[in-house]
């Protein structure tokens, strides 16, 4: 019998995230946290989503109401009154609530995270209000699910200051890591501004020693479960090479570690109605892609060329996606090979600096657009042959599950979530993009060389593209992986 058909009644979830898309978002966490909970709610399911309200958040045309039952609540924070209230803005286009923890003291920053000497109590602030939250709207959650080092003290709170509540006293939690190399590492002295130190012997002993609070590492230690965004992820980050400290804690925790790919919202990403791309297409006519295509070049300043393939980059560009690798690859290849190449993204400055160099030594074949920018980046999806992802780690990656649905196949290293979502060409027809397993300049050369060869052969790539396009990687699917670790979560406490 499936796990859902056991189920007495939907599931109370409360989802605690530093992001949601379109109020607030850095990376692929913000994307999640809007699209999984809908998809979860469309199941059934009682799913509320806390997150701070940011005074970046753009609220034009936006409309913010108050929780009349969570106003000018105090919380204790190390000896720090900390006042906040409770407001709730639906997201756009639907009638999806987020609930925003609004604390003008904390969130009311230049940017979303700082460096500032209080940041371990903006987001303890916001572990701490998503309970208190609950204890006043009576609503007892059968799980807290709790997104990356922000939300990884909640675990230890139901077991410290809140154990009291029996409101939470069949509640699970589950932590879920987005990326490992983000941890929430603070000095150990920290302990004080939460007012924990009454706990200080449940933390974890030899960070303290070494004079450092690992949020992220006290999440793991006492979630209830934990979940990362791809299954391959989940391996690699029981390994020296990717664990980045805590390869020993998620090996001994393996038990309760589950790897979940994340999904796409497709009512955003779909070339049949993306509202962002000048001519729509599906699997059955891709007229339009070709369309989009000129479409792009035309705006980029690129050459013409209908035959030339176009290769597509959106990014952070930061040292882990691999780009690295670019430095000695591109320019050789662009010098003997016929095809032209977009980048859309902003992060380190090396990598700024060598992709706007290689738009200076290759005019008309090269674009470098600096900075984000969310209507090009669905036309570079659109409009682009190939979509590259060398990265050097990989948690789960959305562009190149964007650029299956779109017929943009991907060019990606075998790492994480591209391991799980791309599958190799081969000469039997099969496959869905180019992937390259050794981490180096060689392997991505071939892997270049290799689509660029099998783009030259007008019936194969139309295969490939068949193949990609017919992939589901939607959050409906993906959802139902949730539902049945949360399932089994609840058949726990029962």
């Amino acid at each position: 019998m499936p796990a859902s058909s056991k189920r007495s009644r939907p599931l109370r979830i409360c989802f605690v995230a530093s992001e949601v898309t379109p109020f607030a978002k850095t990376g692929g966490l913000a994307d999640v946290a809007a699209a999984l909970p809908a998809a979860l709610r469309r199941q059934g399911h009682d799913v509320r989503v806390f997150t701070p309200l940011y005074s970046r958040i753009d609220r034009d045309g936006r409309e913010f109401h108050a929780v009349e039952s969570i106003r000018d609540v105090t919380v204790d924070l190390g000896g720090r009154d900390l006042r906040f209230g409770c407001y709730t803005c639906n997201l756009p286009g639907s009638d999806d609530e987020v609930q925003f923890i609004d604390c003008p003291d904390l969130y009311h920053r230049e940017s979303i995270y700082t460096e500032d000497s209080d940041e371990v109590q903006r987001f303890a602030l916001l572990s701490r209000a998503a309970i208190e939250c609950c204890q006043r709207l009576k609503w007892a959650p059968d799980l807290f699910h709790c997104n990356d080092w922000h939300a990884a003290l909640i675990p230890l709170l139901l077991r410290t200051q809140y154990e009291w509540d029996e409101l939470f006293r069949e509640t699970k939690t589950l932590v879920t890591i987005h990326n490992l190399g983000y941890q929430g590492i603070f000095p150990g002295e920290a302990i004080e501004q939460l007012g924990l130190q009454d706990w200080t012997h449940l933390f974890d002993q030899e960070d303290l020693r070494a004079g450092r609070l690992n949020l992220l590492r006290t999440g793991l230690i006492y979630a209830d479960a934990i979940s990362t965004v791809s299954p391959t992820y989940a391996a690699e980050i029981q390994t020296a090479e990717f664990g980045m400290g805590l390869e020993e804690l998620l090996r001994a925790r393996s038990g309760t570690l589950t790897g979940i790919l994340n999904g796409v919202d497709y009512d955003e990403w779909s070339p049949e109605a993306d509202p962002y791309i000048p001519h729509k297409f599906s699997a059955r006519d891709r007229s339009g892609k070709r369309r989009n295509k000129e479409y792009l070049l035309r705006q980029l300043g690129l050459a013409p060329s209908p035959e030339a393939p176009l290769i597509g980059i959106v990014s952070r560009l930061v040292q882990h996606k691999g780009f690295d690798l670019c430095f000695t690859v591109l320019p050789e290849l662009l010098a003997r090979r016929d095809f032209r190449f977009v980048v859309v993204g902003t992060g380190e400055q090396r990598y700024e600096e060598f992709f706007t160099n290689l738009q200076q030594s290759f005019p008309g074949r090269v674009c470098y657009h600096g900075g984000y920018h969310n209507e090009l980046a669905h036309v570079v999806e659109a409009g682009s042959d190939m979509i590259l992802m060398p990265s050097r780690y990989e948690p789960c990656g959305l562009n190149q599950l964007f650029g299956l649905r779109y017929g943009t196949i991907p060019v990606v290293r075998k790492t994480g979530g591209l391991a799980d979502s791309v599958e190799m060409v081969d000469g039997a027809g099969a496959g869905t993009g180019f992937v390259f397993e050794n981490y180096g300049p060689a392997g991505l050369r071939w892997a270049l060389d290799t689509a660029l060869d099998y783009h030259a052969d007008h019936e194969a790539w139309a295969r490939i593209m068949d193949n990609a396009m017919a992939r589901d990687f939607s959050w409906k699917v993906q959802a139902r992986r949730y539902t049945e670790l949360y399932d089994r979560l609840a058949r726990e406490r029962a």
